[in-house]
């Protein structure tokens, strides 16, 4: 069994440096950049695809059965959808947020200059001294809205500040790790893969070890509204290993401290022959991989197959608690996670 180490130091910092990247869908320039800059400094070469995502290369000891293995870069997030007649802005969500959770939450708002306007999301008519409803409204797009940090209460003044309509909004992360190992933050979904998938590749560029089988790296960028997953994929892949967070919830078996190996989501079942193949290759490894059915969860290897892909596809990832809101994992799921990406990479 070839021996390589996980950088516990390096997955954490680089994972706290993705979550203060933002990345909403659409605007995700600055964190592959990052990444960029990551696999060059591991001399792996890398390209860019016309719709922004990025592709590095491991060359391998065989050719037999080329493998790819992606994880999503883009996030949650929003777009100025009306600069209102009082200056405050209404949003319009970029997929699955859930407007509940992002009440009071702090946001940056991007301009086409360079400049980032801070303001919070807030409700509208929202003092409780005012509006005898404001604790039991819905919280919703049409009630939420942000209120700028700046002298602006017309929508002329907030244009003067640069702010225009499809501006993208990012949501304050709030990243924080516990002595306990925790993490918690927005975004972990999907960062803490992408955190995952580098420290593993690092582990095995470390130890001079060679990918067992050609190998394509996809940090994929549309994930979060459905088109992320076959860009720029060689047509000729034999497996391609999602790594998304894994669910936690009522009826599923995974948690924080583990990583999880979907079986099937709302697309139906993964590949049998490489989802086996993987819990073998964590037994091996004594991984704890925890076995899940996702019914209202979809991937980049749903995507991928959806758009053609003939390779046999799979779904592993660390488990992350309460999914688009203010989410949680832990260090112990993001190493073992790691480690059996780089035990796959360097299998024959």
């Amino acid at each position: 069994m070839a021996a390589f180490e996980i950088s516990v130091d390096y997955l954490q910092r680089t994972l706290l440096d993705l979550l203060q990247t933002p990345s909403p869908t659409g605007d995700t320039d600055y964190v592959i950049s990052f990444i960029e800059g990551e696999l060059v400094s591991l001399d792996i070469a890398t390209e860019r695809t016309a719709k922004g995502a990025l592709l590095a290369h491991l060359p391998g000891e065989f050719d037999r059965r080329p493998r790819a293995i992606s994880a999503h870069v883009d996030t949650l997030g929003a777009m100025v959808a009306e600069i209102k007649p009082n200056g405050r802005l209404r949003l319009h969500a970029l997929n699955g947020v859930m407007w509940p959770t992002i009440e009071s939450e702090g946001v940056s708002v991007a301009t086409k200059s360079g400049r980032r306007v801070r303001g919070s999301v807030v409700l509208t008519n929202g003092a409780a001294h005012v509006n005898p409803e404001a604790g039991s409204v819905p919280r919703t797009a049409a009630n939420l809205e942000v209120r700028l940090d700046e002298r602006t209460s017309r929508a002329e003044e907030t244009r003067l500040l640069g702010v225009e309509v499809g501006d993208f909004v990012y949501f304050d992360p709030r990243p924080e790790v516990s002595d306990a190992g925790f993490i918690r933050s927005r975004f972990l979904d999907d960062k803490a893969c992408v955190a995952s998938l580098l420290a593993a590749v690092k582990a095995i560029r470390d130890a001079d070890i060679t990918a067992g089988q050609r190998t394509t790296l996809l940090f994929s960028n549309f994930e979060e509204v459905g088109h992320g997953g076959m860009d720029g994929l060689p047509a000729d892949l034999a497996e391609y290993v999602v790594l998304d967070m894994a669910c936690i919830g009522n009826g599923l078996g995974g948690d924080e401290q583990h990583c999880s190996i979907c079986m099937a989501d709302r697309g139906g079942p993964y590949s049998k022959r490489l989802t086996e193949k993987l819990i073998n290759l964590s037994e091996k490894r004594g991984i704890d991989l925890v076995r899940d059915i996702y019914p209202f969860y979809g991937s980049d290897g749903g995507a991928y197959w959806r758009s053609g892909g003939a390779a046999e596809v799979a779904l592993i990832g660390p488990g992350v608690d309460t999914s688009h809101g203010y989410e949680r994992t832990h260090i112990d799921a993001l190493i073992d996670t790691a480690e059996l990406v780089a035990a796959y990479i360097i299998e024959e």
